[in-house]
């Protein structure tokens, strides 16, 4: 953790909603005049589309059938700690992007499935941004979370998160019912391992509950909606956190626990506001002072 160099990540599996918390903390920065450096998540696997699928096929042929992206073979954590520290401390880093799409491609230079080249930081950023799967991640040689000075999870409940993750990849990616549940099975033993402990290291998690019947999601239809959901929101640590507040700014909210409040799905941008511009300006208070 860093005062003068603050590093904030939001942490989410594929098809979670971590963009969404991506574009609220972009409008907060543009009104709040913050200068952010930005990490995307994808920047730091460490195969290419077609160097992934050759490493699933090798893994599979030596026994491994459950090689995925949330795993640390299929990402570069090391090196992704190593910029969290070298910004805590200098403010300095740097990354790349991977291209998702031929627009994309456009704007980079490279193939769709590809990395750009990497690229250091702008400099005097207030904050360093990371959107993506391991913005928390704790392992046996790469302890990401510890320079992270505010964590954000976002962890619809599981079958809500398969919904959003079927109904994505057939749009987008062409990929087939059947697909996306071989993929869902291949990456669970990652997934528990390595996705699921970083919400007890987040500061904050919200997560989407749907108040409609979600019991199979792979023949779901249509993603419940925001309206059609409850998001609950956990504070690991309350002390701060002016409840009576939020209940009454946030119409039809209500506390279940201490640390915990509920808001209507579709209150969670307000709720998102509310919270986070008063952490972020403390951030940045907190910087300019020691600056």
């Amino acid at each position: 953790m860093s005062a003068r160099h603050p590093i904030i990540s939001v942490t989410g599996s594929s098809g979670a909603g971590t963009t969404t918390v991506k574009h609220t903390f972009e409008q907060i920065f543009r009104r709040e005049g913050v200068l952010g450096a930005t990490i995307d998540g994808d920047a730091f696997h460490r195969y290419g589309r077609d160097e992934m699928a050759e490493a699933i096929r090798a893994a599979g042929e030596a026994g491994n059938h459950h090689f995925s992206h949330f795993g640390p073979e299929a990402n570069l954590f090391e090196e992704l700690a190593g910029v969290f520290a070298e910004y805590a401390e200098h403010g300095t880093g740097r990354t790349r992007h991977y291209v998702h799409d031929e627009v994309e491609a456009v704007q980079y230079g490279t193939p769709p499935g590809t990395f750009s080249t990497w690229e250091e930081f702008e400099s005097d950023t207030d904050v360093l941004f990371y959107e993506g799967l391991h913005g928390a991640v704790v392992t046996d040689t790469a302890d990401i979370a510890r320079h992270v000075d505010l964590k954000i999870g976002v962890v619809p409940v599981v079958n809500l998160e398969w919904i959003q993750k079927i109904h994505r990849d057939k749009s987008t990616r062409g990929h087939s019912v059947e697909d996306v549940t071989d993929t869902i099975l291949r990456r669970m033993p990652d997934y528990i391992r390595y996705l699921c402990p970083q919400f007890t290291e987040t500061d904050i998690n919200f997560q989407r509950v749907p108040i409609v019947d979600t019991s199979n999601p792979f023949v779901a239809r249509w993603i419940p909606t925001a309206d059609e959901s409850f998001v609950v929101i956990r504070f690991r640590d309350p002390e701060g956190i002016d409840f009576p507040y939020l209940v009454s700014m946030i119409h039809d909210s209500f506390m279940t626990r201490a640390n915990s409040i509920v808001i209507p799905g579709g209150k969670l941008d307000v709720a998102m506001q509310l919270i986070l511009t008063p952490m972020i300006r403390r951030l940045i208070e907190r910087k300019r002072r020691v600056a």
